[in-house]
């Protein structure tokens, strides 16, 4: 809890969802259905400054830098140095002398970002999604070696990583798309970065400058310092907004499907997109069968924006991204990720008087 000026900040951490590996950090492996408080949070005076959810694993930063997970650990990805499950958040004592910023989980691994740029991985390694080939798996976070810049931002993938740098360029590891990307070449070469052991920089990203990475299940996101999106990777649910299955090359989504609005930032879960523009609108796309995308399809609705951007949208396959009307002008933070589709956590910050 933080004190400012007349007013207190309370800031409350709730979860629910599925629970089988204690994910959800209630102390508990039973499923909740509704949203649940997170008592067991060591330190209830930190602020959860990020939070994220993999396939079976969760993590919090705090504002004092410090890391907390909870979860599934059969591969060491909470980074406590054993692979026993740990139902409530648990500090990560390997990282006591070191800061951290970011945090981000993948299916069955752990990406940490230190305030110093340096990017630290844990977890399973089964497809090199770690960026430290030598190893199969670890259980402490070690370092990602051949990153020789600092690190800004750092996004996991299903089974694939991707980094930022602060010159602004992106890479990418792990070989989590390698198979979709073979599979959809027509027996042509792929780009390197889709096999790569080791971070590899992205060749169709090389002139531009890069603000925030962003990792689904199969496919990635570059959002650039003049508020566009580069996509590349699976678009079996529309998450491209192109024809084809599958990005073997990034490519910019057009701007007329944000209404030429220039994105202030963006997210992904597995399937789907969530784009911010600069002035407060939320757009939604993608996957949508479990009411991920937080509204109505767009052909039940009549809102204009939306008719308006259908009809920029020429090919019939394409399903644009729509703006979730509730949230637009919304400017306030909230800290909300989930993890493998079944369970979500939430940090919520409200307003207290003193």
């Amino acid at each position: 809890m933080s004190c400012e000026g007349e007013s207190r900040q309370l800031q409350l951490l709730f979860s629910w969802g599925a629970n089988s590996y204690g994910q959800l950090g209630l102390g508990s492996s039973n499923d909740e259905l509704l949203p649940q408080p997170v008592t067991h949070f060591p330190d209830n005076k930190r602020v959860i400054t990020c939070i994220t959810g993999g396939g079976g694993h969760s993590a919090a930063v705090t504002d004092a830098g410090e890391l907390y997970v909870c979860g599934q650990n059969k591969d060491g990805q909470l980074g406590l140095n054993h692979t026993d499950n740990v139902p409530h958040f648990s500090f990560c004592s390997a990282l006591r002398s070191i800061r951290v910023s970011k945090v981000s989980c993948g299916w069955d691994f752990t990406l940490i970002l230190t305030d110093n740029g340096q990017v630290l991985s844990c977890g399973s390694n089964a497809f090199s999604q770690l960026g430290i080939p030598q190893v199969k798996s670890c259980s402490v976070p070690e370092p990602v070696q051949t990153l020789h810049e600092k690190v800004t931002d750092v996004a996991a993938g299903l089974r694939h990583t991707l980094a930022l740098t602060e010159s602004g360029q992106i890479y990418q590891w792990g070989l989590g798309m390698a198979s979709h990307a073979k599979r959809f070449s027509c027996g042509n070469p792929i780009s390197p970065f889709f096999t790569a052991k080791e971070p590899c920089q992205i060749p169709g990203l090389a002139n531009i400058r890069g603000k925030k990475v962003i990792a689904g299940s199969y496919h990635s996101v570059a959002l650039t310092d003049l508020g566009e999106l580069y996509v590349w990777g699976s678009n079996k649910h529309g998450q491209l907004l192109q024809k084809e299955p599958f990005g073997l090359q990034p490519q910019k989504i057009k701007s007329h499907f944000f209404l030429e609005e220039m994105i202030q930032s963006a997210w992904s879960g597995w399937t789907h997109l969530i784009a911010q523009t600069e002035t407060g609108k939320v757009f939604t796309w993608g996957r949508s069968d479990y009411g991920q995308l937080g509204r109505k399809s767009v052909q039940d609705e009549s809102d204009r924006e939306e008719v308006l951007l259908q009809e920029y949208c020429t090919e019939k396959s394409l399903k644009p991204p729509a703006c979730i009307q509730c949230l637009t002008g919304a400017q306030q933070g909230m800290q909300c990720f989930h993890g493998d589709g079944m369970n979500m956590v939430c940090a919520a910050m409200a307003q207290k008087p003193t």
